[in-house]
C-alpha cells in the first residue's frame, strides 16, 4: 500500500504561483507514474499532469506552458509548480501514482487526499 500525501495547496491571487508536493510512502516510487488531477466543484475530475519513468512528461492543454511538473527519486516527492494562475483553476488538487499506460484517466491505483488550491480573481 502507497500513500500520497500532498501539500502546499492554499489561496492565491490570479497571476500568481503555488507549488504543490505530493511525499510518497514508498521505496519502488522511481518506478510509478505519477500523476496529477484537479477536481472544481460540481465538476469531473480532470488530468492535469503527468510524469514517467523515463522523464517524460505531459499536461493537459489549458496548463501548458505555466504548469511543470518533477519528481526527486530520491525523496520520493511529485511537485507540481503552477504559475500565471487563473480563477477558473480553484479546485482541489490531487496527486496519483500507479503502473498506468493511459496517463489522461483515472486509472492510477494510489491517490492523495487531495489538496485545496483556492484562485481569487
Amino acid at each position: 500500500q502507497v500513500q500520497l500525501v500532498e501539500s502546499g495547496g492554499g489561496l492565491v491571487q490570479a497571476g500568481g504561483s503555488l507549488r504543490l508536493s505530493c511525499a510518497a510512502s514508498t521505496r519502488t516510487f522511481s518506478t510509478y507514474v505519477m500523476g496529477w488531477f484537479r477536481q472544481a466543484p460540481g465538476k469531473e475530475r480532470e488530468f492535469v499532469a503527468a510524469s514517467g519513468i523515463s522523464g517524460k512528461t505531459d499536461y493537459a492543454d489549458p496548463v501548458k506552458g505555466r504548469f511543470t511538473i518533477s519528481r526527486d527519486n530520491a525523496k520520493n516527492t511529485a511537485i507540481l509548480q503552477m504559475n500565471s494562475l487563473e480563477a477558473g483553476e480553484t479546485a482541489v488538487y490531487y496527486c496519483a501514482a500507479g503502473y498506468v499506460n493511459d496517463w489522461y484517466r483515472k486509472g492510477y491505483r494510489y491517490w492523495g487526499q487531495g489538496t485545496q488550491v483556492t484562485v481569487s480573481s
